[in-house]
């Protein structure tokens, strides 16, 4: 993979790698300085600067995505689940733009250099002369993160705004897209007026005069030549006809050149064989931070359904089945919300979790319930939470004397559940054969499942009531 690649708007760039020496300064020209002067400059804490620093020297910031007027990386803190940082940026108007170009366009020196992935001074010094808003200034980086910290920036953002400024170093033209410019588009409209501005200048009366045209030396044509099209027909070589050989050339003109008619050779289906497939990875790749983009999707969902594609398809790579097919949309909800980290709880919830829930009828905590239904025994496990059931004799008879014989709590029975007095534990048999534990806070038939299930009825409650 390339160091960056392209995506939409934007550019994405893999994790840097940490930054050992705590001596070493994160930017090394005079642009990523000026970047990391305008961080610390409207910073308000500088404590948080210093974390924000050590997060980034141990290469806590994970993929980071460039896209005009935004930067946006996942940064890993003190918690498991890393947090969404985000650095906001004005882009640029179009008359800025237009007297930006105007002013790298009046020096070729100015494009040199940055085709060099180099910004000189002597540029910045034009685009201030312009009014251009080139360089970020004090208090114009915005800051914000999903963190509780309501800093600015709080050490995730700043963490993120110091490995910016080491994207900055390598090339200048990431500046320019968080300005709202890609370098694609950048270099075509360079391009096209210098290209102007030199016709206009070989145009000028005082100009310097326009070289003289070159004469070639005078050939015979050939029947290869473009002048062979304007010869008579008489004089032209044989050619082969649509349906068969060449035919005899007349007397006294060129032979034939040898080759074969390209109908022939494309009529061929010759292919190269397939490489071999690759290795599968030991684990699904992750997507990239998505930025915010008015009018399209909510990244926090796009890329939560990019990492649910990836399972799948590592799942199906790894077992040539797709392991996650759903019965119904409440069940692919319920394992889309089981599956995310992001995605679970039981008296709070995200945004993201409400809106799954609601998209299929059903109250967020009621998705919580059978997620964690699902992550006991997947499609099983929120069959026994939904659907009470009378067991045949065997198993489920036997599970009440083996309990006793452990001198473990007396259970009742009704159907599929055997409940302590208390009603605080209650362990549900499954059609599968296992036993799935449940907690609620006594009498108040409030059943959640916990702790995973067990073919042993013994061993499923002592280890509920070990947690």
């Amino acid at each position: 993979m390339s160091e960056t690649s392209r995506m939409g708007s934007g550019r994405v760039f893999p994790a840097l790698p940490p930054h050992p020496d705590p001596e070493a300064p994160f930017a090394a020209t005079w642009w990523g300085n000026a970047w990391i002067d305008a961080l610390e400059t409207g910073a308000l804490d500088q404590a948080r600067l210093a974390r924000g620093r050590t997060y980034a020297r141990a290469g806590a910031v994970d993929t980071i995505t460039v896209a005009p007027g935004r930067i946006v990386a996942y940064v890993h803190g003190s918690r498991p689940r890393p947090y969404r940082a985000e650095i906001r940026l004005r882009t640029m108007l179009p008359d800025h733009w237009d007297r930006f170009l105007d002013a790298v366009t009046a020096d070729p020196a100015h494009i040199a250099a940055l085709l060099d992935k180099d910004m000189p001074p002597a540029l910045a010094d034009a685009a201030d002369r312009a009014d251009v808003p080139l360089l970020p200034g004090a208090r114009e980086l915005s800051p914000s993160c999903t963190c509780p910290d309501r800093g600015h920036p709080c050490k995730h953002a700043a963490a993120l705004a110091y490995q910016t400024a080491r994207l900055l170093d390598a090339d200048p033209f990431v500046l320019l897209l968080m300005r709202g410019g890609e370098e694609p588009d950048l270099l075509d409209e360079l391009a096209h007026r210098n290209a102007r501005a030199a016709a206009a200048e070989q145009a000028a009366p005082d100009g310097p005069p326009a070289p003289a045209p070159t004469t070639t030396p005078t050939t015979t044509p050939t029947a290869s030549s473009p002048a062979d099209a304007a010869a008579p027909a008489a004089a032209r070589p044989s050619e082969p006809t649509p349906d068969g050989p060449a035919l005899p050339a007349p007397a006294g003109s060129a032979p034939a050149l040898p080759g074969v008619p390209a109908r022939d050779v494309l009529a061929k289906d010759v292919r190269r064989p397939l490489p071999p497939p690759r290795a599968t990875p030991a684990h699904p790749g992750e997507p990239p931070v998505l930025p915010a983009m008015p009018g399209a999707p909510d990244p926090a969902s796009l890329e939560f359904l990019i990492t649910d594609a990836a399972a799948r398809a590592h799942a199906y790579l790894t077992s040539g089945a797709d392991p996650f097919t759903a019965a119904s949309p409440w069940h692919d909800a319920v394992r889309l919300a089981a599956s995310h980290p992001g995605l679970t709880g039981r008296r709070t919830f995200s945004r993201q979790f409400a809106e799954l829930a609601r998209s299929v009828g059903r109250t967020p905590a009621g998705l919580s319930r059978a997620a964690a239904a699902w992550r006991q025994g997947g499609e099983e496990g929120l069959a026994v939470l939904e659907s009470p059931w009378d067991p045949p004799a065997g198993p489920f008879d036997r599970a009440r004397g083996a309990l006793a014989a452990a001198d473990l709590p007396r259970m009742t029975i009704h159907r599929n559940h055997l409940t302590n007095a208390e009603g605080s534990l209650q362990l549900r048999f499954g059609r599968d054969g296992r036993w799935y534990p449940y907690r609620s806070e006594p009498h108040a038939d409030d059943w959640w499942p916990e702790g995973e299930a067990d073919e042993d009825v013994v061993g499923a409650l002592t280890a509920v009531l070990g947690g």
